[in-house]
């Protein structure tokens, strides 16, 4: 079984009829020339690197640029439309004075599995007062956070807000609060690992830039950056699949993923395994 759980779900046309919320879409996330697609064709891409479920991610810029990339409302039209395939999380702006309601409706009413935060384009330190009422929210109904962290495309987000050593704070408060560090928080791939290594609620996710190309980049990062064997001794339970689809693709970071020669039982933990246990459905 495959499991990302980074997608971008900006460009499913289902949610794609209003042509000045798309215009919005592609300004704040940093993409600007690619169209809508059926949610037919995003099953059949699955299908083809076999990808049996993607995680949705929304982005709620409500304060700091008036709107939602994707609102948690056609996050939960997305997931519906495909129960199987999809699995649906929320978004807040934690500027927002009714951000716990929003969480609340989120979860009870949507039904979405957890929560995404982007410190750098929703401006916040992870470690602000102003997060305790979101993260004490995830803990009531037991969801996990995806965040961004290190460096991002998307335009007017600063990554000094995303830097991996603000989250540590985070970990150490809330040692039950499942949290992800996306995009391995490049380039401070040496400060996530010292977090997975002292925290074990914190994970990461596969979902790097690539420069050059997918494999020589993973290489890079997974080999020569980090010891070709510190995954496989000491990080193995938490690493997650991600694409940060669609600015990458399954097609290219999976086979540069499946390079690295791990050991079969480290690889479907990073497939699938320790996404079961980071969206608290176990293994």
């Amino acid at each position: 079984m495959i499991i990302d759980v980074h997608t971008h779900p900006i460009f499913y046309k289902d949610i794609c009829e209003d042509p000045g919320e798309l215009k919005f879409r592609k300004e704040q996330f940093g993409i600007y020339k690619q169209s809508p697609y059926s949610i037919e064709s995003v099953k059949i891409e699955m299908d083809y690197m076999n990808v049996d479920q993607s995680v949705l991610l929304p982005e709620d810029l409500t304060t700091q640029s008036g709107g939602c990339i994707v609102t948690n409302e056609q996050i939960a039209k997305l997931v519906s439309l495909a129960p199987d395939r999809f699995i649906g999380f929320a978004s807040v702006d934690p500027y927002r004075k009714d951000a716990a309601a929003v969480l609340d409706y989120a979860f009870k009413e949507l039904g979405l599995r957890g929560l995404k935060l982007h410190p750098s384009k929703q401006r916040f330190y992870p470690y602000d007062e102003l997060l305790k009422p979101v993260y004490e929210k995830c803990l009531e109904y037991n969801k996990p956070i995806m965040f961004h962290a290190g460096m991002t495309w998307q335009p007017d987000a600063p990554a000094k807000y995303s830097h991996p050593l603000h989250f540590e704070e985070v970990a150490m408060a809330y040692p039950e609060l499942r949290i992800c560090l996306a995009h391995f928080g490049w380039p401070w791939i040496h400060e996530t690992v010292m977090l997975l290594l002292k925290y074990p609620n914190v994970y990461t996710d596969t979902s790097l830039l690539h420069m050059d190309n997918a494999k020589g980049f993973y290489e890079q990062v997974f080999t020569r950056n980090m010891g070709p064997l510190w995954i496989e001794r000491n990080l193995k339970d938490q690493v997650m699949f991600g694409t940060n689809s669609p600015r990458f693709r399954a097609k290219r970071l999976l086979p540069a993923l499946k390079g690295l020669n791990f050991r079969p039982s480290t690889l479907q933990n990073i497939l699938s395994g320790n996404a079961k246990r980071f969206l608290g459905g176990g293994e």
